[in-house]
């Protein structure tokens, strides 16, 4: 009888989800991939039994703007340490009415408007995997994972919304208010500097990748309410850490208890489906 595969978590976010006092017998890894060295060290540890991996995406000093994050070394060290999922958080601004300040909505969705960013490990570079992969995006989420954040979010009474597009810019500015309103317009919502290219990435490489956005304000649309800025997005973000923590808590023993081998397998039979291979004429 085949057995369930081991289930490995990758945890990627700032300040509270990078705090190693939440793992069982800790040890920090640094690495290296062929894409360079991740944002930080890799904190090795379990929660509540099943093993997992902390990973600052800015580095724990905070010291990486969105641009220099280096995406693919991050995702390629997590796969390699033998991940199977990756959960996320993400400050990010409400571009809707319905979505305030201090919810939670889990992402089904981006819009991606960075220009600086590579996008995939198949680009030809030494040590990259060969061909030229022409994935699909249709649904960049996990569906099953991001229901398992939703029931948690539920559980612990917390204002989420299920499902939402996160519209990604370059940073680290924020949008204008003539931007911000076209965000609006064009029903995205929710923005941030960081979702593209990692859940590309994540995808590419077969990982159950669901990320839950923090809402911290509403950006620049709205000219009913002060226009976004750090102070604001740091104070209520340090709440959101708190709130996003103890979903991930509890939702960390829950998705170790799926079988997860059908759905790694449809992931990985995407990924393959996808690369066309070099080959001589």
């Amino acid at each position: 009888m085949d057995r369930m595969p081991s289930v490995k978590i990758g945890i990627i976010g700032g300040s509270g989800l990078s705090n190693p006092d939440i793992l069982e017998n800790k040890q920090e890894k640094y690495v290296d991939t062929p894409f360079g060295k991740p944002s930080d060290a890799l904190l090795l540890g379990a929660i509540q039994g099943v093993d997992c991996i902390l990973l600052a995406r800015h580095g724990r000093g905070h010291t990486i703007m969105p641009s220099n994050v280096n995406y693919r070394a991050n995702l390629w060290a997590l796969k390699e340490e033998g991940c199977t999922h990756v959960l996320v958080t993400t400050a990010c601004g409400s571009l809707q009415e319905n979505i305030h300040p201090g919810d939670i909505v889990v992402l089904d969705q981006f819009i991606d408007r960075t220009h600086k960013r590579q996008q995939t490990f198949y680009d030809g570079s030494l040590g990259a995997p060969k061909g030229i992969c022409h994935l699909q995006m249709a649904k960049p989420f996990c569906p099953h994972t991001s229901q398992i954040i939703m029931e948690c979010i539920r559980e612990l009474d917390l204002r989420g919304h299920m499902g939402g597009t996160m519209l990604t810019i370059e940073g680290p500015r924020f949008s204008s208010t003539a931007e911000s309103k076209m965000w609006n317009s064009w029903g995205a919502h929710t923005i941030n500097m960081t979702t593209v290219p990692e859940v590309i990435l994540a995808k590419e490489l077969g990982l159950c990748y669901a990320s839950m956005g923090l809402v911290t304000d509403y950006d620049s649309w709205r000219e009913d309410v002060a226009s976004v800025n750090v102070e604001s997005v740091m104070a209520t973000f340090a709440k959101n850490s708190e709130r996003a923590r103890s979903v991930i808590l509890k939702a960390i023993p829950k998705i170790a208890a799926v079988d997860w081998t059908e759905t790694l397998k449809v992931n990985q039979d995407l990924v393959m489906g996808s690369i066309i291979l070099p080959h001589s004429y």
